[in-house]
């Protein structure tokens, strides 16, 4: 039986990627992030593994798409400045399929912002930050011991889906001190990506399957694989082809792949939805406060239930459309100026009022600023 320990969100995010089958992390040090490069760099050589500090976010997730092209697992670690630097090469890797998690911690901003500050603004930014369409898988986690299964989770679903995965945190989240033993976690499955059966001849490295996801075999292979990764629209051979059939082709494709499962990856939980006449949706730490004030609300004779998001993307549609369904009233708190509140609307009736509390100064959004929201309406 294993032991309790007292740690850090950060400090579990590094531990959970290494019992993972992490084998490289590259990163660049940034507030509120830096706990977990301290972590893999100090443990990965002692697993295997190795960490390399680059020049800047950029390059960091250059060298992590590079070392998973040649059948590595990888991972980098940021936050808000350094995720905007992130976005060509993030693009570039859902473009060639290549798996990878990116850990972003967000911090106040815009630019550097309050670095020390905690946020939620960088939610649309993870879906809609690179360039064209590129359907994206981000999981946020509220809690150490979630984020552990989450990291867990976002290496297993970057390994089958053949794309990259965000792990989105907060500086409450990443910097929260809670027990967890890391043993009861031991029986989680760990999912390592699916390679090519065929004779080399024969391989065509963007050809699929009915599941539609491509099988890479790792560069620098002994079989004599060879064949090219590029950012363009590309044929089944990895062959630039710019031509509108085969650009619709491979647009369709890499965000089908997605979108086609997205119910197996849609995570969320929900508390007090059955009977609830307003319903609270919230994620990360927000969801937290969320929680206590509509446990203090029920206290008070208030139909209250929480709907969390785990999954952010792809968002748990019907799953929230069920629990909010025969309620009057939506509140959706968050720290940044109302970003989740956006597709809370888009699938909402009419009838039922959506409230957004937007608490954006660089503090937590407490218990107390949901119960003024409840007690006013």
């Amino acid at each position: 039986m294993g032991k309790n320990q007292l740690l850090q969100g950060n400090e579990v995010c590094a531990l959970a990627a290494i019992n993972s089958g992490v084998k490289f992390s590259a990163g660049y040090p940034i507030t509120p992030s830096s706990e977990i490069i301290e972590v893999l760099s100090a443990k990965l050589p002692d697993a295997g593994g190795k960490f390399i500090q680059m020049e800047d976010e950029l390059a960091s997730m250059g060298a992590i798409v590079g070392a998973s092209v040649m059948g590595v697992k990888s991972i980098t670690v940021t936050s808000g400045p350094g995720f905007d630097l992130m976005q060509e090469n993030l693009a570039f890797a859902a473009m060639a399929e290549i798996p990878c998690v990116v850990v972003d911690v967000q911090r106040s901003g815009p630019s550097t912002g309050g670095a020390t500050n905690p946020s939620q603004g960088d939610l649309m930014q993870v879906k809609y930050g690179r360039s064209a369409d590129t359907s994206v898988i981000a999981l946020y986690p509220n809690s150490v011991k979630e984020i552990y299964q989450m990291t867990i989770e976002a290496f297993n679903m970057s390994e089958t889906y053949m794309t990259p995965v965000v792990l989105l945190m907060d500086e409450i989240i990443g910097h929260l001190r809670e027990s967890i033993c890391m043993d009861d976690y031991s029986d989680i499955k760990l999912v390592t990506r699916k390679l090519p059966v065929c004779d080399s001849k024969d391989y065509h490295p963007y050809a699929t399957d009915e599941t539609g996801i491509v099988k890479l075999m790792p560069f620098g292979n002994k079989e004599g694989f060879h064949y090219v990764i590029n950012g363009m629209h590309h044929t089944e051979d990895g062959m630039p082809n710019i031509s509108p059939v085969n650009t619709r082709k491979t647009i369709s494709r890499i965000n089908d792949k997605i979108d086609r499962y997205e119910r197996d990856i849609w995570r969320w939980e929900e508390k007090n939805v059955k009977d609830a006449e307003i319903l609270i949706v919230a994620c990360g730490a927000a969801s937290r406060s969320a929680a206590e004030a509509a446990d203090i609300a029920r206290k008070k004779g208030k139909g209250v239930g929480v709907f969390r998001p785990i999954s952010i993307w792809p968002f748990p549609i019907e799953p929230f459309r069920i629990a909010a369904k025969g309620v009057k009233k939506i509140i959706v708190p968050e720290m940044n100026r109302g970003q989740l509140v956006h597709i809370i609307k888009e699938n909402t009736p009419e009838t039922i009022e959506v409230v957004s509390i937007q608490h954006y100064d660089g503090t937590a959004i407490m218990p107390e600023h949901i119960l003024k929201a409840l007690e006013e309406n």
